[in-house]
């Protein structure tokens, strides 16, 4: 599903910060991989190769066969739109909008009309369990309840790929637990997940953590029972 080869990238700020150097890396379909790393290890930038948020020097990237390389920002979109869903820490909901409607909304960028797209949101609101908060703007729910929101949104398009970037860093320690699980329960279905955490109580819920260490692959740990805290 992914598949990353000699993938260098460095970034100018006055001076060159090589942040990639020569990683490799593939996940394979229905995966639940963890990514961790220090502060400046290189996980953000690789998580935004992986998402086609960011453009890599050298080396090549083929998601679900496809080259991802010096793509157009409209051919970006479209296989981001296609292929990939995002969670994000701060959950990025729009505020004016209720949760209904931010779910919604990748299916507004799909085209999909308006009846359609807000009855399969509400599916996924209540299969989330917030089907009665439908009506409710972001400003009016809790953090687990706005996550939740957001992995809706996510999977909302039915993507292949699931980009979670610290998904449970603003949760506290039970919501986090009930987040993961969830997730869980999403790969057990069949969604490749990649997740970024710095916590690992989180990462030791998915079945595979990746280690970064100076822009390079440092190890790779398998869990066994990736349904235990």
């Amino acid at each position: 599903m992914i598949k990353l080869e000699d993938i260098n990238k460095t970034y100018y700020n006055g001076a060159a910060l090589h942040v990639l150097k020569g990683l490799n890396l593939q996940i394979d379909d229905g995966e639940f991989v963890a990514i961790m790393g220090a502060s400046g290890s290189g996980k953000s930038t690789l998580l935004n190769i992986i998402g086609i948020l960011d453009d890599y020097d050298t080396g090549s990237y083929h998601l679900n066969g496809k080259l991802i390389r010096d793509l157009s920002e409209k051919e970006s979109a479209v296989y981001r739109n296609e292929m990939i869903g995002f969670v994000f820490q701060s959950f990025n909901l729009i505020s004016f909008k209720t949760a209904l409607e931010n779910v919604a909304l990748p299916l507004y960028y799909k085209g999909v009309r308006r009846s359609k797209r807000n009855r399969i949101a509400m599916e996924y609101l209540e299969r989330m369990g917030l089907g009665e908060w439908a009506d409710h703007m972001p400003s009016e729910l809790s953090g687990g309840q706005k996550q939740r929101i957001s992995i809706a949104r996510a999977l909302v398009a039915n993507p292949r790929v699931i980009l979670a970037d610290e998904p449970t860093g603003a949760l506290d320690s039970q919501t986090s637990v009930e987040v993961m699980q969830l997730l869980q329960q999403v790969n057990r279905e069949g969604m490749t997940i990649v997740m970024v955490t710095h916590n690992p109580e989180m990462a030791a819920m998915s079945q595979k953590i990746i280690k970064i260490r100076d822009g390079i692959i440092g190890s790779v740990e398998h869990n066994n029972t990736p349904d235990n805290v």
